[in-house]
């Protein structure tokens, strides 16, 4: 009986560490990453904003659903890890710029990725990908910071995408 209630204090401390821990760190963040693409200026960005094709390259892209353009830029619905994601282009500037923000305030986080595309040599680009985000809830921006890393979705997307590229 001792045992079931040590294990369940160590359960409850361990909940209130993040919670605080979460509580006390910033709710915004900013983070890029940059990855050599084999793929001409302008291809690379006729796949990035291509977001119907997105399945086709993005295993981690569950479902998605086109919406009505926003202001004449793309706009959908994707399911990625069980979260429905609103998502929308709010800035394209052929071939060098693509800024995509979520598009609600409902999740516990939100906030934008700009694509950044330069020349990187013959048949391939650099893309620069950075996000400026919000997390809201202090438990997701614990796991967001401690346990997946502000990085890790511009990462698998950059390994997809090149995966495609190549």
């Amino acid at each position: 009986m001792r045992w079931i209630l040590f294990v369940v204090a160590a359960v409850a401390v361990i909940g209130l560490v993040v919670v605080v821990a979460g509580a006390m760190l910033p709710k915004m963040h900013s983070v890029s990453r940059t990855a050599r693409i084999g793929l001409p200026a302008d291809a690379l960005y006729a796949l990035l904003t291509d977001v119907a094709r997105y399945q086709s390259w993005r295993p981690d892209v569950k479902t998605l659903q086109r919406l009505p353009d926003k202001n004449g830029m793309p706009a959908w619905i994707e399911e990625s890890n069980g979260m429905r994601i609103p998502l929308r282009f709010e800035r394209m500037e052929r071939p060098s710029l693509i800024v995509a923000r979520i598009d609600t305030d409902d999740l516990p986080f939100g906030g934008t990725w700009t694509y950044r595309i330069a020349a990187g040599g013959p048949g391939s680009s650099d893309l620069t990908i950075t996000e400026d985000g919000v997390v809201s809830n202090p438990i997701f921006r614990f796991m967001s910071r401690f346990v997946f890393g502000h990085h890790a979705t511009i990462d698998a997307f950059l390994k997809n995408l090149q995966t495609k590229a190549a």
